[in-house]
């Protein structure tokens, strides 16, 4: 059984799964107006993995006999000067959530609940995962300064993405 500051404190990271679904969505949103078909693909396979994400913790909270309380979801940004500035933000965003990781871990460790503790080793994973490869497309952007061929060839490397749930995290 989950204590209630770790039912709360797992309750607000799946509010903040759920609102970074619907970041990137609108993101992808963005990116498909402006004819960026690739990085818009890119941001909906990640819209994508923050649901599977949401709900890995849904289910875990369920299958320790807590209760899911479902919040509202902040409405994301919808306008956005430059790819360049979508990616910084994007980047932020993941520093953020990895900083509610690791906020969600002290809590399970303070709390010696051994289970959450093994469990969220996978999100901790998973946001070096991410922040690495936020970074990396940030770099290139910025190297090409965000225009020209070099876009077109980002465009087309992001249109490849795609989201397989791992088979032992499903």
């Amino acid at each position: 059984m989950l204590s209630n500051n770790l039912q709360n404190a797992i309750n607000d990271q799946i509010n903040k799964e759920f609102f970074s679904e619907y970041l990137y969505l609108s993101m992808s949103a963005h990116c498909n107006t402006i004819n960026m078909d690739g990085i818009a693909n890119y941001f909906l396979v990640q819209s994508q993995e923050e649901h599977f994400h949401a709900m890995k913790f849904f289910n875990f909270v369920n299958d320790r006999g807590g209760k899911v309380e479902l919040k509202a979801l902040a409405a994301p940004k919808v306008h956005f000067k430059s790819l360049i500035e979508i990616f910084e933000e994007t980047l932020e965003h993941e520093k953020l959530v990895t900083a509610s990781i690791n906020s969600l871990m002290d809590i399970a460790i303070k709390e010696n609940d051994h289970a959450l503790i093994s469990f969220l080793k996978w999100f901790v994973d998973e946001q070096v995962e991410e922040e690495s490869t936020v970074g990396k497309i940030l770099h290139k952007l910025k190297l090409i300064d965000g225009d020209g061929h070099g876009l077109l060839m980002i465009d087309n490397e992001l249109a490849a993405k795609v989201f397989t749930p791992p088979a032992d995290n499903a």
